[in-house]
């Protein structure tokens, strides 16, 4: 066993304690994190929340011993004086625990979860609660922390599930979180997109970074007009990719100018005149306001939350 392996197996068996102590938490977004943690009875952890998932700085007595140990031996500890912190946080969706960074996620290769999480898993299960047909082979674009790939595995056990990224820190912890999961039939591996995935999919998933981030961390900047390169490269590819009935499920961000959508003008132009069923719907109209006040949003309105379904034709 190599020491990667090792230190993944000591966060696997971390999750699955913290999990048996009834472990729960529901991650915010940054900002209202940094408010939360700003207030002064919140400069030190008290609980397990206050840890793994404020991440805030604890002393050692806090924990029980096994669970100290776990982290030691994943390499998740971080020093802080006579303090510590924890490198991943925790949090919960739909009965599961998934592993991803701590806050603040500053790293460039940070593995974020969040609000979209959230809204990209409600909108992944109405999907399949409207295409109740079967699922042979699915795969999720840019997985992060494996969520979307983990909830599709574990509601078509009989599929094939690809969870692919560029970031080899999202692979490791996809991987973890599915073990955690039970999800045996999610493969993870390294790819740009679906350029080393052969074959056909009946199911195409993906919550891809939709911002414009000055220093280009990769689960924060998308990259073209506003944000939306990535998105749009991700439509792309899927769309020559799907199984006859087979579905693309994205779930983006889009930047509103003078009350207009460019992305959706955009995704017009691209499925015109194919045998493509598509529908497309705001799911929140308004989310990270902060971004508004500076950089390339100055002049938009709003940014909103949206999916887009497409569907090829000819069953």
């Amino acid at each position: 066993m190599t020491s990667e392996q090792a230190q993944d197996k000591a966060l696997l068996h971390l999750a699955q304690s913290l999990r048996e102590r009834g472990y729960h938490f529901i991650t915010p977004t940054p900002l209202t994190h940094a408010r939360v943690n700003q207030r002064p009875e919140n400069a030190l952890a008290d609980n397990l929340q206050d840890v793994f998932g404020w991440s805030r700085p604890f002393q050692r007595e806090l924990l029980p011993p096994s669970l100290f140990s776990l982290m030691e031996q994943a390499a998740v500890l971080e020093s802080c004086g006579s303090r510590w912190r924890s490198r991943v946080r925790l949090s919960s969706l739909d009965g599961q625990l998934f592993i991803h960074s701590a806050f603040p996620t500053e790293a460039a290769d940070a593995v974020f979860f969040g609000p979209d999480t959230y809204r990209f898993a409600s909108a992944l299960q109405a999907h399949l609660n409207c295409h109740p047909g079967t699922i042979t082979r699915a795969v999720d674009i840019g997985c992060g922390s494996g969520a979307g790939a983990i909830l599709t595995a574990l509601a078509r056990p009989q599929a094939e599930v690809l969870a692919v990224d560029i970031n080899p820190a999202a692979l490791r912890l996809t991987r973890v979180n599915a073990a955690l999961a039970e999800a045996e039939n999610l493969h993870a591996q390294h790819s740009d997109l679906l350029k080393n995935v052969p074959g056909e999919f009946d199911l195409i998933l993906a919550n891809p970074p939709y911002l414009i981030d000055p220093s280009e961390r990769a689960y924060r900047h998308g990259g073209g007009p506003l944000g939306a390169g990535l998105s749009l490269a991700i439509l792309e590819s899927a769309i020559t990719r799907l199984a006859p009935c087979g579905s693309l499920l994205l779930y983006t961000g889009v930047a509103m100018v003078n009350n207009q959508d460019p992305f959706r003008r955009e995704v017009e132009q691209r499925l015109e005149g194919r045998e493509l069923q598509w529908r497309y719907r705001e799911v929140d109209p308004d989310v990270f306001g902060e971004e508004l006040l500076e950089g390339a949003y100055t002049r938009c309105d709003r940014i909103a939350a949206v999916v887009l379904e497409v569907t090829r034709l000819g069953c």
